[in-house]
């Protein structure tokens, strides 16, 4: 594997600006309104962020976890600013607990979406051990959320959670959540965890399989679903990565080589159990698992990943069902050291391929600067441009997202950094990056689910254009560390300006295509409800009722007719 150095030369800058396009983004965070910075509770935990169009206005807001800080809400102008409206949304809640992810979906059908936001102890009194439970904020539909947690069941147990992500493994349309759990107990410092200090193997957590009750509560099913896994768990990611039309789940754990390894948890739908074939898929990788990519680098219809770490980054290659997942880090060109954490596939360049974007930053507070990268797909092999794309940000990284904030169609990015506990020699905050490329056509989707998710969370859409077929999975949160993307689908076309299909692979099994589309415009498809198979009970009866209604009426016409006679 190659080492990248983390100071670069003033030749080698110069080479590789000139060597590459010009700049691709531009840093607009203080022209945007964004003043944020997470600050660690002790060391290294936390810093997430939520895409959510919370008042429905069409354009994309964003939630951040702020840890000992205040946790802000960025309202989108509609103008290339935010505000924060933090102190009015109803989310104070927050201001008592060290908060570090973020989450959104739609937890009630009511179609407004709703934030889940993970904690790790409380900030209003210490504890020894640092738990407190996690945080449900139900969205009003009118600028404003309640704090819910009590009414979901969601405050009957503490942890220290990392991440969580929405999915819906049941496939009854109403989003469940996956937790990342790290400690049971740990009575030292936060800023001294090492190989040394996690030996102890009753520190390592279960994490929580939460099932949506049909919108009313959630249960903790993890026991119920076999899963008996207790690790240092850093999040999981809901993906469909066998193609059965099932959600599957892939875990992140750190420390995998002392304690437990990353999962992959293969979903048994309709029968309620996971089984874990990651050994079997070869996707029980034991490294300091930070957080996973999603993405099909090779348009070939099936899901890939990219694995964050300390040091050396992996890239795990979908060869399809039956077959375990390949290791080509090296040979895809992305064997560069860093300390890895937010990662994430999108088309920036719109030419009809996923490139990869993954957010660098040192443990707190031992804090070494080191640039982020941006892996350019150029025909299956990444390089990376990072210095001529504007993004080599030395800031202390932790989760990404993608959205398009300024609503001109190319994906643009946001990138939560830390404060550094010690000196840190160049600022550390959180960066807006602008998308200023012109290259490619585009299309943007958006999902009204009916029977599955109401915004289509892990639903697939596949569109075929200008000689090419390509995939998205809807995000449902962590396949980026700590954080969640926008749920609209992006896709860059290249030259092509209609898109010959779509076709829509709904959770909970809809299929459903259109044709003749134009580029370079956002759309949304709604659902189109599909009778169930124990929906066709009903119809015998209903079917059964109007023959025999039929029968009786023609026998009463024809002994009308015979007393008549």
């Amino acid at each position: 594997m190659r080492y990248r150095l983390i100071t670069v030369s003033v030749f080698l800058t110069l080479f590789v600006t000139q060597s590459f396009a010009q700049t691709h983004f531009t840093d607009v965070t203080v022209q945007a309104g964004i003043n944020h910075v997470f600050k660690v509770y002790e060391g290294m935990f936390g810093g997430g962020a939520c895409v959510i169009d919370y008042n429905k206005d069409g354009y994309e807001d964003v939630y951040i976890t702020s840890g000992t800080n205040d946790d802000v809400l960025y309202k989108n102008n509609g103008n290339g600013t935010f505000t924060n409206v933090f102190e009015q949304s109803g989310m104070t809640a927050t201001k008592n607990y060290v908060t570090q992810g973020v989450t959104g979906a739609d937890v009630n059908r009511d179609g407004f979406v709703d934030l889940f936001v993970t904690t790790i102890t409380r900030r209003d009194k210490k504890q020894e051990i640092p738990r407190a439970h996690n945080l449900l904020f139900i969205n009003n539909g009118n600028g404003t959320f309640r704090d819910a947690t009590h009414e979901y069941g969601l405050d009957e147990t503490l942890s220290f959670s990392t991440s969580a992500s929405f999915g819906d493994f049941n496939a009854d349309g109403w989003p469940d959540i996956y937790v990342g759990n790290y400690f049971n107990e740990f009575k030292g410092k936060l800023s001294v965890i090492n190989d040394a200090t996690v030996v102890g193997a009753n520190q390592i957590a279960k994490g929580y399989l939460l099932l949506n009750e049909k919108g009313k509560k959630f249960k903790d099913v993890y026991d119920d679903y076999g899963l008996e896994f207790s690790a240092f768990g850093f999040g999981g990611v809901f993906s469909d990565y066998d193609n059965d039309g099932d959600q599957d789940l892939i875990i992140n754990n750190d420390f995998g080589y002392k304690r437990t390894p990353d999962l992959l948890l293969e979903n048994n739908f309709p029968s309620e159990s996971f089984k874990d074939v990651a050994k079997e898929k070869k996707m029980d990788l034991r490294i300091n698992s930070m957080g996973t990519a999603v993405g099909d680098y090779n348009n070939d219809g099936f899901m890939d990943y990219y694995f964050t770490n300390i040091k050396f980054n992996v890239f795990m290659v979908n060869q399809g069902p039956g077959k375990p997942l390949v290791n080509k880090t090296d040979q895809a060109g992305l064997g560069f050291l860093a300390i890895s954490w937010g990662a994430n596939f999108a088309d920036f360049d719109q030419d009809g391929d996923v490139d990869l974007f993954v957010s660098n930053g040192d443990l707190n507070p031992n804090c070494v600067p080191m640039a982020n990268f941006y892996y350019e797909n150029m025909g299956g092999k990444f390089e990376d441009h990072a210095q001529a794309a504007g993004l080599a940000d030395y800031g202390i990284g932790r989760g990404s997202v993608t959205f398009d904030f300024d609503n001109d169609g190319d994906q643009d990015l946001l990138v939560v950094n830390q404060a550094a506990v010690l000196g840190y020699p160049v600022p550390s905050v959180t960066k807006l990056f602008r998308n200023d490329s012109t290259k490619g056509n585009w299309i943007k989707i958006s999902l009204k689910g009916i029977q599955a998710e109401s915004h289509g969370i892990g639903s697939k859409i596949e569109v075929a254009a200008g000689g090419k077929k390509m995939i998205r999975e809807i995000d449902g949160g962590a396949s980026s560390h700590l954080s969640q993307s926008s749920v609209i689908a992006h896709f860059g076309l290249g030259n092509a300006q209609k898109i010959d299909s779509i076709t829509v692979y709904w959770t909970g099994g809809n299929k459903q295509t259109i044709t003749n589309v134009n580029a370079n415009q956002l759309i949304t498809i709604t659902e189109i409800p599909q009778i169930k198979p124990a929906d066709h009970s009903l119809l015998y009866i209903i079917g059964a009722v109007a023959l025999l209604l039929v029968a009786g009426l023609f026998v009463f016409i024809k002994n009308r007719n015979a007393i008549k006679a």
